[in-house]
């Protein structure tokens, strides 16, 4: 596996969450209904004045295409990120347990080696565990 797809996971994750947001925002403007209240007169005798409420939709069938074309867009770029997003997960699957961690810590949640020495215990040095993790991203 290549090392830069392993980087491309945080912003798979990202991106799969940046889409899922814009999407449910298009589903919401596509429900949305806009009200306005108007004055006119009344068609019977005396005709005075009257209020009416009017409803609608703040868009015509073409804004309706172009938001269900930009919502088909937008799964597809969701589903592209799922696919490096699984296509990674399946490759750490098959890493050793300890390499597994060093990864989640380092790559995934971007901790700095110090810390990522810390949190894996044993007396294991932040220099350590770069040069581990080096040794395996070559021979990866």
């Amino acid at each position: 596996m290549d090392k830069s797809i392993l980087y491309q996971y945080i912003d798979a994750c990202e991106l799969i969450k940046d889409t899922e947001r814009e999407i449910e925002r298009i589903r919401n403007r596509r429900q949305e209904v806009v009200t306005d209240k108007v004055k006119g007169s009344s068609y019977d005798f005396p005709f005075g004045q009257v209020s009416y409420i009017i409803c609608g939709i703040p868009y015509d069938a073409q804004d309706q295409q172009a938001l269900e074309r930009q919502e088909q867009i937008l799964e597809e770029r969701k589903a592209a990120a799922e696919a490096i997003k699984l296509q990674v997960e399946e490759w750490l699957s098959a890493v050793p347990p300890r390499m597994q961690r060093i990864i989640r810590y380092k790559v995934f949640e971007g901790m700095t080696w110090a810390q990522v020495a810390v949190r894996m215990g044993r007396k294991n040095t932040e220099n350590g565990l770069k040069k581990e993790f080096e040794r395996f991203m070559r021979a990866a």
